[in-house]
């Protein structure tokens, strides 16, 4: 089966090594692979630690996605022999003040209502876990099963694997999906190349609602939602493990890495296409990175980036067959990109060789929005 797959983030090549590891003949469309908001990133895996009201049957495929992880990185370590910096110590939330550790509560409970079991923490337990905390932090939670992995290495790792089992490479910009008879057939590049298929897999991220050739409607609306992200180093531990926090009602996430670097995010702007770094971002993250962690002015600035993360109507991931045959769609995973890589490539891969929709992604098939042309 001839498969092309437009878009080279941690989705699309995710899906490429899955399902060249089928037997498919897979071509990998993207100007610039691994790159993105692959590389800005923090890499959190927290389906838990970050679960909102509304989003059940995200969780679940959060979790479902998590648990995939050890596995899916021994294999991809294996193959390509690239370290991916997963980590599965745990993730921290800590309230700052009093109505922070009162939301905090609330999570508590919604969580518990779900079967979650996080760990209620004192503020002198929080610290006791991360000394570096202000001592005015009043409590917070640990969910253990939470970790991260650093983007910027398992992206190339991905890409590393798909070339060692035959993916095609194309460094081009895909113009439109080819239609012919009613049905998906293939990709044209912006220089006129046609590249033809069986299925084609449109995971271009935000800009996957700009591709040409499709009927209207065959997309949902899929936006650029902006995300700053600061990075800092240390020559001595800092942080032990990492920590998302709640400081007066905003949240910001520190995220360490075993070679020093400090990871600290992100903000959220629905600001289209811009990826500008902004003195105002910038700010708002060092304001609350130092009010939860003071020390933090005394790290050495590394680098301060922007990137665009794929937002849906309903900010969950739409995975599925479109209403155009021979298109499957793996786009608009918001925030959750990099948790969500192991089990969309998982489905993704059934949806396009098997022509199958698996239980779980049932949630997040494109036909839950209602579109007119």
């Amino acid at each position: 089966m001839e498969i092309v797959i437009i878009g080279a983030g941690v989705i699309g090549l995710a899906t490429a090594w899955r399902t060249a590891a089928r037997g498919a003949s897979v071509t990998l469309v993207d100007p610039d692979p691994a790159s993105g908001a692959s590389t800005v990133a923090a890499g959190m895996l927290t389906p838990v630690s970050e679960l909102t009201y509304g989003e059940e049957a995200l969780l679940r495929l959060g979790l479902a996605s998590r648990a995939r992880y050890p596995s899916f990185v021994a294999e991809l370590e294996e193959l390509t022999g690239r370290e991916t910096g997963l980590r599965t110590d745990g993730v921290l939330q800590v309230a700052f003040d009093a109505d922070d550790l009162a939301y905090l509560d609330d999570l508590r409970r919604f969580q518990e209502s779900l079967g979650l079991a996080p760990e209620t923490l004192t503020g002198r337990e929080v610290r006791g876990q991360e000394p570096m905390l202000a001592p005015g932090v009043r409590g917070g939670l640990l969910v253990p099963e939470d970790g991260s992995i650093d983007p910027r290495r398992l992206a190339p790792a991905l890409l590393a694997a798909a070339e060692k089992l035959g993916v095609r490479l194309v460094r081009r910009r895909a113009d439109a999906v080819l239609v012919e008879r009613d049905a998906a057939a293939g990709v044209r590049l912006d220089d006129g190349t046609r590249l033809p298929a069986d299925r084609v897999l449109l995971a271009a991220g935000p800009w996957s609602s700009d591709i040409g050739g499709l009927p209207p409607g065959t997309v949902p609306a899929v936006r650029p939602v902006k995300g700053q992200v600061l990075r800092l180093r240390t020559r001595t531990p800092f942080l032990r493990r990492c920590t998302r926090g709640l400081v007066k009602g905003s949240s910001v996430y520190l995220v360490p890495r075993a070679d020093g670097e400090l990871v600290v995010g992100a903000t959220q702007e629905e600001m289209g296409f811009d990826t500008r770094v902004t003195a105002g971002g910038l700010w708002e993250l060092l304001r609350d990175a130092r009010e939860l962690v003071p020390g933090i002015t005394e790290l050495e600035f590394a680098e301060v980036t922007a990137g665009l993360r794929p937002g849906s109507p309903d900010n969950a991931p739409v995975l599925g067959p479109s209403a155009l045959p021979n298109l499957v769609l793996g786009t608009g995973h918001f925030r959750n990109g990099i948790l969500l890589a192991p089990v969309s490539a998982d489905v993704l891969t059934e949806m396009l060789l098997d022509g199958t929709v698996p239980e779980q992604a049932r949630p997040f098939t494109p036909d839950r929005f209602e579109v007119t042309a």
